[in-house]
């Protein structure tokens, strides 16, 4: 049964955020957070940095008192801003097994960790902020060989790996043992996923864990790289079953993130534009035991949104249990670095069935 909420264009008119429409149409777990690595001369610490953050109470703008949307309820949201020249352009984010802690990465090739403050349930700040450029096999920032444009994160243990879409690469870090400090080797790759289009390339990944279908695949899924069918291309690397398969591509939505929910399906952030239907948002949930080689998946939709919800360019999804056993949904937006566009951070509860 597919659970669907579906938002229609709003008449209300918001400034704001079709400017933001406007701008986005013109440019595109692991262990405890470990304590500071020991710095090598050659390479720049970590910086701490300020966060401010404004609460967002209400995901729907025309009901603020509405929380259920399908089989998802809405905890709370915040606004983040910081002065820092390198903040903003989060593009993925991993939020530890304790709720707080998370390691989030931006278009520009730096590391944001901090954690997480919340007040009751609801997210109500972000504290222990700090940035970190990404580092590469030779110990210089990966943005300095161009491979900047880093839009995905997936963790196995103490190991992350990142896409860079910019160059379709992904690279391997020991962050459990070497923290931002980690540099960062690339991984042996099929030629489908380099022959990926240089803007819409590897955009999402999902490690998969020991007791679940394709244990030991890192599930990687472009943008919008399209087979002949106008479908998704997506990569099982590694594990059992190596091979590509397709997601179904509709409604003109793109993938923008992944997260493995833990029942073991497979949750999907996708996002859209058009002059005509502006800026949307939309979530899908696949089985992962429909994902082999040459298969093509669609899966059911749990959230359709549009600029009457507290949304932005939303490109980073994390999944975690707290601590009364529920799955929380984390979501982030890519601001773009710009003054019309907003770093947002949204989480909600999602029902089990």
């Amino acid at each position: 049964m597919t659970n669907r909420v579906t938002v229609r264009p709003c008449s209300v008119a918001w400034p704001n955020r079709r400017m933001i429409t406007a701008f986005i149409a013109g440019v595109p777990l692991f262990a405890a957070i470990p304590a500071a690595a020991q710095v090598s001369p050659s390479v720049a610490p970590s910086v701490a940095i300020d966060v401010r953050s404004e609460p967002i109470t209400a995901f729907d703008v025309r009901d603020p008192s509405r929380r259920q949307f399908g089989l998802l309820e809405f905890r709370g949201g915040l606004v983040l801003r910081s002065s820092h020249s390198s903040f903003g352009g989060i593009s993925a984010i991993r939020v530890a097994a304790d709720g707080a802690h998370f390691i989030a990465l931006t278009d520009k090739g730096w590391w944001f960790r901090g954690r997480l403050v919340y007040e009751d349930t609801r997210p109500a700040g972000i504290a222990d902020a700090e940035m970190a450029p990404m580092l590469g096999p030779d110990g210089k920032p990966l943005a300095a060989r161009g491979w900047y444009d880093a839009e995905s994160i997936a963790a196995d243990g103490g190991t992350l790996y990142v896409g860079i879409e910019r160059v379709n690469q992904i690279v391997r870090f020991n962050y459990g043992k070497e923290g931002l400090l980690a540099r960062g080797h690339p991984v042996a790759l099929p030629p489908g996923l380099r022959a990926l289009p240089a803007n819409k390339g590897v955009e999402a990944l999902v490690f998969v864990p020991k007791g679940l279908p394709l244990a030991g695949s890192l599930i990687a899924i472009s943008e919008r790289g399209l087979d002949k069918m106008g479908n998704i291309i997506g990569f099982l690397i590694g594990g059992p079953s190596p091979g590509s398969f397709a997601i179904k591509r509709s409604s003109n939505y793109d993938i923008t993130d992944a997260a493995l929910l833990p029942g073991g399906d497979v949750l999907l952030l996708e996002r859209r534009f058009g002059w005509d239907s502006g800026l949307g948002v939309r979530m899908r949930r696949i089985a992962l035991d429909e994902i082999k080689p040459r298969a093509l998946v669609e899966g059911s939709v749990l959230l359709d949104a549009d600029l009457g919800y507290e949304i932005d360019n939303m490109e980073g999804l994390s999944v975690h249990r707290d601590t009364a056993g529920e799955i929380v949904l984390t979501l982030v937006s890519d601001d773009n670095f710009s003054a019309v566009q907003r770093t947002l951070l949204l989480q909600f509860v999602l029902a089990e069935f």
